[in-house]
């Protein structure tokens, strides 16, 4: 089943805004088969709006607008589409009820403006959105089915998943399995990683397509298989994905489709570790991206920014001489920072950054991009500089990544003996 997307918003058309909710709806309709055909961003304007709705129902029988049902002049979309399929504009008294206790649950007190979400078309089917004031509304036409949803993603993300899926579902039954193997391969490039199993590649079957999708750090191999029988396809890519893992062996960081904070926290609650870390150049980013993730108080104690020697001699415990010897982008001091960290907070394990982010500080000696990383475990302390291109997100990024796949590569053939006493 094709689906056509259509993101409505002058906000996204200039940049202030940037759409997710395409990126997601596709990822929640992939396992049943569907695919998005098109998305197509047009402005608050009816003309546009219009002429998107004519295109999306010539490519697709299912239709997904995003964005427009805000309660402003800008947000036109729900009187378009009551144009387009017809019948009149009226307030549902049963919306009215839900914005009601939406804004209630919110602490605030409803007026005039958002009471006006209760209009919807009399032509359409309300979806109820229970996390936001703009309902979601279901149209038909000659089979098809268009779904208009507000442009906050959390309330599409939650509201499509809960609501409008299973009842996309119900009405457009689906034969077709798509299920997907991941593996996650580090110190190889994209262009290497595809000559080196081109041979291979070439011979897969036409259920199965492999997907490169690089990333800061790492790439991941991702093989989609497709097939009505739901047990056939699922051996298969087992198969396939057990020939790609013999292949490149320690290479593998993980096989199965999870951030590197994601596996650090696995394989420290594995080994029952805890961890601190110790920042310069990221300025807290490690310790940001680790405790992004549910659970990860059971093993994350605690983070130093130390962006400044003097924080780094005083809280971390690093040697002036140290310092003053090596720079603070050196070796001896991100060691010294790693061991200091563990004594600070009281942990088993360290992650460490000191660097030239840019885009100024930079010397010949230490050019921009220069990072240097530690990590300790109770076996020891494990450190590298590296050099990352780029301006100074992405040289905060590939950082905070490398680091924390650094600390990975340690752990994850560890066994739980070795640590304990």
């Amino acid at each position: 089943m094709n689906v056509s997307i259509i993101v409505i918003g002058d906000e996204i058309l200039i940049g202030q805004v940037i759409d997710t909710n395409s990126g997601d709806i596709a990822r929640m309709i992939g396992p049943y088969g569907w695919k998005v055909n098109d998305v197509q961003v047009v402005g608050d304007d009816s003309t546009q709006i219009l002429r998107a709705t004519n295109r999306a129902f010539e490519l697709s029988d299912i239709v997904l607008t995003t964005g427009g049902l805000g309660p402003t002049k800008d947000d036109i979309t729900k009187s378009i589409l009551c144009q387009y399929f017809g019948g009149e504009l009226y307030e549902n008294a049963d919306v009215l009820e839900n914005v009601k206790e939406v804004v209630a649950k919110r602490g605030l007190k409803l007026n005039t403006l958002t009471a006006t979400q209760a209009i919807v078309p009399s032509s359409c089917k309300v979806i109820q959105n229970r996390v936001g004031t703009a309902p979601l509304m279901w149209f038909e036409k000659e089979g098809k089915v268009l779904v208009a949803m507000p442009g906050v993603p959390f309330e599409t993300q939650q509201m499509f998943r809960e609501a409008v899926l299973p009842m996309l579902l119900a009405k457009f039954h689906s034969n077709v399995t798509i299920e997907h193997r991941t593996l996650l391969i580090t110190d190889w490039s994209e262009s290497r990683l595809a000559m080196e199993i081109s041979d291979w590649e070439n011979s897969l079957p036409t259920y199965i397509h492999l997907a490169y999708l690089p990333k800061s750090g790492l790439i991941r191999l991702r093989l989609d298989g497709t097939h009505a029988d739901g047990n056939f396809i699922n051996q298969e890519l087992d198969r396939y994905k057990n020939e790609l893992i013999e292949r490149f062996g320690d290479y593998i960081l993980h096989d199965d489709d999870l951030t590197p904070p994601e596996i650090l926290l696995h394989h420290l609650n594995r080994l029952g570790l805890t961890i601190a870390t110790a920042e310069s150049c990221t300025g807290g980013n490690i310790a940001h991206q680790i405790t992004s993730i549910a659970g990860s108080s059971s093993v994350f104690m605690g983070s130093v920014v130390a962006y400044s020697n003097d924080v780094k001699h005083r809280v971390l415990g690093v040697a002036n001489e140290t310092l003053e010897a090596f720079g603070a982008v050196s070796i001896p001091t991100v060691e010294e920072m790693a061991q200091g960290a563990c004594q600070v907070i009281g942990t088993d394990c360290s992650i460490v950054t000191s660097g030239i982010a840019g885009p100024g500080g930079g010397t010949p000696e230490k050019p921009v991009g220069t990072v240097c990383i530690a990590v300790k475990t109770p076996k020891g302390i494990i450190s590298a500089t590296h050099h990352f291109p780029g301006n100074r997100h992405r040289v905060i990024d590939r950082a905070t990544t490398t680091a924390i796949i650094s600390l990975i590569k340690e752990l994850k053939n560890t066994q739980n003996h070795i640590y304990i006493n």
